[in-house]
């Protein structure tokens, strides 16, 4: 089970630029969704990649599978080299994407997204809409069976803002 108040404080403290998206992202709007690891879609800028690896580095992050006698370099130029990760950490499983399918690159990810205040920071966090255009787009049994709760979610936001 992954320990979202540690990977959300360390990726806030160091500026990371990114967009809570996944099963935090659902309970980020209400929902009880019990998730097991930590997805967030995160700008590529060169910048943002090096405080990607500042803030992780302490939970030793490995690709998720990965022999552990194979040596694995976390930095930078790791995450230069790539675009989508599932690392594991010693404190739970995190995902990083560079794109969301069903919403896009992390430029129209951020700009399906709202604003959060999780563990004192404020986050940015895929809005409903979004969530329900990923999900769908994803297509997973456990995706699709979300579903419901979100549209449910999305029309009593709707209706309270009336």
């Amino acid at each position: 089970m992954i320990k979202t108040t540690e990977a959300i404080r360390a990726l806030a403290r160091n500026e990371v630029v990114f967009v809570v998206v996944g099963g935090m992202a659902i309970r980020g709007h209400g929902s009880s969704y019990l998730t097991q690891d930590l997805d967030i879609c995160y700008s590529r800028e060169r910048a943002n990649l090096r405080r990607i690896a500042t803030a992780l580095a302490p939970f030793k992050p490995r690709p998720r599978g990965f022999p552990e006698n194979l040596p694995f370099v976390w930095d930078e130029q790791t995450l230069q080299n790539g675009a989508n990760f599932t690392l594991e950490t010693t404190i739970g499983d995190i995902d990083l994407l560079a794109e969301v399918s069903g919403v896009g690159t992390f430029e129209q990810v951020l700009a399906e997204s709202v604003s959060i205040t999780l563990y004192d920071y404020e986050v940015k966090v895929l809005s409903i809409a979004g969530l329900i255009k990923a999900k769908r787009a994803a297509g997973r049994t456990k995706d699709l069976l979300v579903l419901p709760e979100l549209e449910a979610l999305k029309e009593a936001i709707s209706e309270s803002e009336e």
